[in-house]
Parts: structure tokens; C-alpha cells; sequence
């Protein structure tokens, strides 16, 4: 099994329909299964509190604890993701995940259909209602006066909620139980509970119901607003599995008791519900990905670049985050400077006299990849495996990267002109004294898992980049999933 930086295979649903064979029984895996494959196969929700960018860097609630659970699993993670409620289901009971990583509202019908982890955590539903405009002026007995505070004021109301979620369930039993109607409005399944929100916000719509937190949380951006008014009791948020994958509920269930004691978890949970600060400022951000699709400031810079290497700018993005986080300022404990961290020599070699500049970063950093690129176009004739070999380059040198190869030569029982699983190897070795002092090696010591670690983190990068960019060119609006439903 691999350990160590998980592996993403980012998978984009664009559409949510879906057709297989009916009379097919459908393959489910169990935890056995999934550690034999040892990839583990969940779908979440593209949000900003689920799964999203954030100046390049992936991020969400629901995405960082189903990496850790796959790192605890020591196997790599396949996310897919999909607009669309309905089609969560649909693959989980077809086979095509063994997981759903959405905090999914627990209910009797979905429980028929599914095996619910235990809790994440629990939550309640509340109405999501616009102060007056003069709000600011008045104190808070005043407000409260004109603002529904109970559900049967609720009679003849139009509230808008996503249509398939468990807040148009709740209305559904919430005006029986009042003996009267509520006009509900669906949504649809396009738009986010996060956009209905900032709807009523901007006097758009007058109510809708969302999760207690998720509400709250939003308040930090829309101060105008008021989530005060609970319309449910209690209700558990969980992950759900197929009925039939007992041992992989077993053996979530138990890393779920364990990893909520832990410190790291609070540090996740506070980090998208609980710090407000944080969340309006990526929310108020361009490089928020749910808004905008962009990954960095440079994005448009770095495309021209790229172009001129006949690499997909998304790869060259993928290297500038591992190497700057796209901070022109930057400068390594080394001496790199700028978005491409060139060293002063480097950069002046390639014609970068102020390599803090963008531009003059950019430009002597293409340059220097395109003479890797040549180097290695004369060894390693796969296009694939060859751009690992020039990434390696970028972080430790050709020359170390050669003395891995010869090294895999002279050993036999590795391919010289493959990386993965391959020559890394021999990165990884030439740290010990047994392979640096070794007669086919020419560079001496090299601390081999920071170009290993370094390949691997830009390609799983990349992944990501992959996903979101092309979710963004091809629907309009994002996507439409909230942290709960």
C-alpha cells in the first residue's frame, strides 16, 4: 500500500444523470476490497465549506477529514464530485463509490437507503430572514419584534430551499404541523444553499432554511442577516456508506471516535465554522474558487507562459504554489527568490535582473524549464514519466537526478527511465552514505525525499486544478452544495 502524500484522482460529474444496466447487480466494495485496490473511492460536495480552492490551495471541511481517513486507511484517495444531491446516491448504490463525504442530514428515508457513519456533529435547522434596514439603529428587543420568531408565523410564507434537501422535507412536515401552508419554492439543484442565502441578504428572496452553522457562520459576511429561529429539533450530520460495506462503517466509525478527541480535528472544524474572520475573508476573496474559478493572481500571466512550453498552465500553477504560493516576495532559506524561487545566479542566467518581479520570474523560470525539458527529451522518451524527471530537476538538480538513474542501472532491479516507483527509489537512497559514496554516483549526497515528496505534491496539486478550472468552463453557474442537506 502507498503511504505519504495521498494521491487524488479528481473525477468531474458535470452531468447528473446517470444510466447502467438495472439487471447489473452492482459491485460494492468492502474495507477487504477497498485495501486490496488500495484506493478508496468517496464523492463530496464542491462548496465553500465542503471542497473549494483557496489561493491555490485545496481546502474544506469534509475534504481535509476524508484525507485523513484515507491516510489512516494508507491507501490512495479517489474523489469524485458532482453537482448534484440525487447523484450521490446514485453512485454509492451503483458501485462507483464506497463513500459519501458529505455531511448529509440523517433521516428515516435516507437511512432505508443507506448506512450512516455516526455523527460528525449535530445541528438544527433555522429560518434565514433579513433584518429591517434600519436595523443598525435599533436595539435588539425592536428587531426582534419584526422578525418571525415563531413557525406559525410562518403561514403563507414563501420560502425558497434547494430542491431534494431535508430543509424542504422539514417545511413539508413544518406546515402540517402548523395546520396551515407554506408556499415552498424549489430552488433547484444548480444553485447553492450558500447562494439562496446571500439572496434573502440582498432582498432577492425573503426566506430560506439552511443548517444552523452554516447560517451562522454566513452571518460574518451578511451582518443584515438573522438565523435565530429554529425550525427543527436536533439532527445528526453524518457520512454514509452502502448498506452492504459493513466492515468499512466499522472501521470508519472507529477512526471517527478516535479522530474527534484529537486536537487536529478541533483545528478543522473551527477552522470553517467557528472562525469568522476567516471564512468573510475567503468569502470576500477573488481567489475563492466557488466565485471566481481562479487559481492565483497570475493566473492569465501564467498561461502565456506556459504556452510558450507547450505545458498546461495548470502544471506550471501546480509548480509556482509548490514553490511560492504565489507570493512574488517569497524567498527560501536557500536563496530562491520570487514566484519561481530561482536562485540569484540561476535567475540572472536566464535573464531575470529583479526576480521579485512576476513577469521577470516567470519568464527566466520558462526559460530554465525549456532547458530541462531538452536535457531530458534525450533520455526519457515517454512524454509522462519525462516531466517527473524535469520537476525533480527543478528542485534538486539533473545531476542528482541522473545519479539516481545510473544508480537504478547498476542495481538492475529498476527502469532508469521511469520515475514512479522506479528511480525515485534510488532518490530516496542516495541520503545513505552506502549509495552517495557510490562509484556511479557523481553528485554525492542528496536529500532525495524532498524531489520525491516534491513530484508528488505538484501532481496531486495539479489534480485539483484540473477539476476546478474545468467545472468552471463548463458550468454556469458553480456549483450548488452547502455543508449540510
Amino acid at each position: 500500500m502507498k503511504a505519504g502524500v495521498t494521491s487524488v484522482i479528481l473525477l468531474l460529474f458535470l452531468f447528473i444523470s446517470c444510466t447502467f444496466d438495472a439487471e447489473e447487480e452492482p459491485e460494492i466494495l468492502d474495507l477487504e476490497e477497498i485495501e486490496e485496490i488500495d484506493t478508496l473511492r468517496a464523492v463530496t460536495s464542491y462548496s465553500p465549506t465542503s471542497y473549494f480552492l483557496f489561493r491555490g490551495e485545496p481546502m474544506g471541511y469534509n475534504y481535509e477529514l476524508l484525507s485523513r481517513f484515507a491516510d489512516h486507511l494508507e491507501v490512495e484517495l479517489e474523489l469524485h464530485v458532482t453537482r448534484s444531491l440525487s447523484r450521490m446516491f446514485e453512485m454509492l448504490q451503483s458501485g462507483e463509490v464506497d463513500l459519501i463525504a458529505h455531511s448529509l442530514t440523517v433521516t428515516g428515508s435516507r437511512a432505508e437507503q443507506v448506512a450512516f457513519t455516526r455523527p460528525l456533529n449535530t445541528t438544527r435547522q433555522v429560518l434565514v430572514q433579513r433584518k429591517p434596514d434600519n436595523w443598525r439603529e435599533l436595539r435588539a428587543h425592536e428587531i426582534d419584534r419584526q422578525l418571525i420568531r415563531s413557525p406559525l408565523e410562518l403561514n403563507g410564507k414563501d420560502i425558497h430551499v434547494r430542491e431534494n434537501s431535508a430543509f424542504m422535507r422539514r417545511l413539508e412536515n413544518l406546515s402540517d404541523e402548523i395546520g396551515g401552508r407554506i408556499n415552498i419554492i424549489e430552488a433547484g439543484e444548480d444553485i447553492m444553499t450558500e447562494d439562496l442565502i446571500a439572496k434573502v441578504a440582498e432582498g432577492d428572496i425573503e426566506f430560506t432554511v439552511a443548517d444552523k452553522k452554516m447560517a451562522r457562520i454566513n452571518e460574518s459576511y451578511f451582518p443584515n442577516l438573522d438565523s435565530q429561529t429554529e425550525i427543527s429539533l436536533p439532527q445528526n450530520l453524518a457520512w454514509a456508506v452502502h448498506p452492504d460495506s459493513q466492515m468499512l462503517l466499522e472501521e470508519l466509525n472507529n477512526w471517527l471516535d478516535s479522530f474527534q478527541q484529537q486536537t487536529d480535528y478541533y483545528v478543522i472544524y473551527n477552522k470553517y465554522f467557528e472562525n469568522r474572520t476567516a471564512y468573510r475573508n475567503r468569502f470576500r476573496s477573488d481567489l475563492l474558487s466557488i466565485h471566481s474559478g481562479r487559481i492565483s493572481p497570475y493566473d492569465e500571466l501564467i498561461q502565456g507562459y506556459a504556452d510558450q512550453i507547450d505545458w498546461d498552465w495548470r502544471l506550471l500553477a501546480a509548480l509556482i504554489y509548490e514553490e511560492s504560493r504565489f507570493n512574488p516576495n517569497a524567498r527560501s532559506g536557500a536563496g530562491a527568490v520570487g514566484l519561481m524561487q530561482l536562485l540569484p545566479r540561476t535567475a540572472r542566467t536566464f535573464g531575470a535582473s529583479n526576480p521579485r518581479d512576476p513577469e521577470q520570474s516567470l519568464r527566466a523560470g520558462i526559460q530554465f524549464i525549456r532547458w530541462l525539458s531538452n536535457y531530458w527529451e534525450e533520455h526519457i522518451e515517454d512524454e509522462e514519466e519525462r516531466m517527473k524527471f524535469i520537476l525533480a530537476s527543478y528542485n534538486t538538480g539533473q545531476g542528482h537526478v541522473q545519479d539516481a538513474r545510473r544508480l537504478a542501472q547498476f542495481f538492475g532491479d529498476a527502469d532508469p527511465d521511469i520515475w514512479s516507483n522506479n528511480v525515485e527509489r534510488y532518490m530516496l537512497k542516495k541520503s545513505s552514505r552506502e549509495y552517495f559514496n557510490h562509484e556511479v554516483v557523481r553528485h554525492g549526497f542528496s536529500r532525495g525525499s524532498e524531489p520525491v515528496n516534491y513530484v508528488d505534491r505538484i501532481l496531486y496539486i495539479y489534480d485539483h486544478y484540473q477539476l476546478i478550472t474545468d467545472f468552471h468552463k463548463k458550468i454556469d453557474p458553480p456549483d450548488e452544495l452547502a455543508a449540510a442537506d
